[in-house]
């Protein structure tokens, strides 16, 4: 068994996410995703610029981010994003505990904006998710960088 498929029920635990749900979008997220990726957090969420759209569910691994989109009528799936961390830029989360929720907005490589509200469970839902989303975006910028270190100069004395 992979570690992307070991870790995704989990991640759809963590998400609030129904053990059926996850197991009908398995499949497109199992072909964007490594499968030395451990998934961290599925969870259903929609685009508050687009409230008819339909529902979305958003992955969040060690090294990507996919969402698929769930059609209103005829329940068809499609993949709406699937980018690197890497490749996105300007990532915040802000937390809603009167409508257990969280806004998620990030900028894609082409320059464009992306926001999506996870609908959770409760708010102690919404403090786990809160703090998967610091460690997987602000953890690896909280890490000091590498500075080259350079060995000192030494001179000779002069001789006359």
């Amino acid at each position: 068994m992979d570690v992307f498929f070991s870790t995704f029920h989990n991640a759809a635990d963590a998400g609030s996410v129904s053990l059926p749900a996850a197991n009908r979008h398995l499949s497109i997220f199992r072909n964007c995703v490594d499968q030395d990726d451990p998934a961290i957090l599925m969870t259903r969420c929609a685009r508050p610029g687009a409230p008819l759209s339909g529902d979305y569910y958003l992955l969040l691994t060690q090294r990507r981010v996919v969402v698929v989109q769930e059609t209103r009528p005829l329940h068809r799936l499609r993949l709406h994003l699937n980018i690197n961390l890497r490749q996105l830029s300007n990532v915040t989360w802000r937390l809603d505990l009167s409508r257990p929720a969280i806004e998620v907005a990030a900028t894609a490589m082409d320059g464009v904006r992306e926001r999506f509200r996870m609908r959770l469970a409760d708010s102690a839902a919404v403090w786990r998710v809160e703090e998967l989303l610091r460690e997987v975006f602000q953890g690896r910028r909280a890490e000091p960088a590498a500075v080259p270190v350079r060995a000192p100069r030494i001179t000779a004395p002069a001789l006359a």
